[in-house]
């Protein structure tokens, strides 16, 4: 059986560490923003948050020049020193998104090479939920390059809440509350596309170790419920299709996917919590003449 991971950061100062990390590498540069605007686009009871980047330009220009320098090698090994904010467990590390579009972006990566379209293991589990009980967060996972995953190294993602700056927290919120289950699992009636969603108790996130195993455990009932290869306890094994995976502590949502673009627009798994992000005024238009649940229904199943 995988060995239980030992979390490696005292208890009660993790957020510490990414508020200072942060604030020093925006000082000296290595932490690079991309400033956006926003706009809401009310669809199917949802009121989306839709980001729009308002200046790409040098997020361009340095990976570009990052791509000249080594070659397009793996960003994650070895990490950027600047952007370390704390060792998690024996097998994974935080760091920050280099290119944040929201504030206090996490990484938690894995310290050995793993591909992102590995499936999940419990040690995984154990450095999210390790992290998400230091503060209130949305927890993320693009299984795959169709899932709108961007690197090839496996890592989860950890955003601060609220999602938004009015409005629930989450924006898909709304319409989970109509959710109907058949034992653990249930479906969202307002998501016209394949997926399933879970509950999860008040304090499972809290006690990090225990939770980890149930959530794991709840993962690989979700995988299977929508036709998905799960992994087995000594091993993750890699995944049969991609896929969105969404976790807060009161919630998860599992959405197969089929596509990342649509008419060029990238969709992950923010874009299933209701926050999208579009690079200019034309993807914005696209978005607005579709309707965001129906461009998430065409690159799902």
């Amino acid at each position: 059986m995988e060995m239980k991971s030992v979390i490696l950061f005292d208890k009660g100062t993790l957020w510490k560490k990414i508020v200072k990390t942060s604030a020093n590498a925006l000082a000296t540069g290595a932490l690079l923003p991309i400033p956006t605007e926003y706009e809401f686009i009310e669809d199917g009871g949802v009121r989306f948050f839709v980001r729009i980047l308002s200046n790409l330009v040098r997020k361009d220009e340095e990976k570009k020049k990052q791509a000249k320098e080594d070659g397009g090698a793996n960003p994650f090994l070895p990490y950027e020193e600047a952007l370390y904010v704390a060792d998690v467990s024996e097998s994974h590390v935080a760091v920050l998104n280099k290119f944040n579009v929201v504030d206090h972006h996490l990484l938690i990566v894995t310290r050995k090479f793993e591909e992102q379209e590995t499936l999940l293991t419990l040690s995984d589990f154990e450095a999210l939920m390790a992290c998400m009980a230091e503060y209130h967060g949305l927890g993320f996972y693009n299984g795959g390059a169709a899932a709108g995953a961007s690197q090839s190294h496996k890592h989860l993602q950890l955003v601060p809440l609220p999602l938004t700056p009015e409005g629930p927290g989450v924006p898909i919120e709304p319409l989970l509350a109509g959710a109907r289950f058949k034992d653990v699992s249930g479906v969202v009636p307002g998501f016209p596309f394949l997926h399933v969603f879970v509950r999860l108790d008040g304090g499972v996130i809290s006690t990090q170790k225990a939770g980890a195993e149930k959530i794991f455990a709840n993962y690989c009932k979700m995988l299977r419920s929508v036709g998905l290869k799960a992994p087995s306890v000594k091993r993750g094994g890699r995944q049969s299709g991609p896929y969105c995976l969404i976790i807060t502590r009161k919630w998860m949502l599992l959405v197969p996917r089929s596509r990342e673009y649509f008419e060029g627009i990238s969709i992950n798994s923010l874009a299933y919590a209701g926050a999208l992000l579009v690079r200019n005024e034309e993807q914005m238009a696209v978005l607005r003449r579709y309707g965001p649940m129906k461009v998430l229904r065409s690159t799902a199943l």
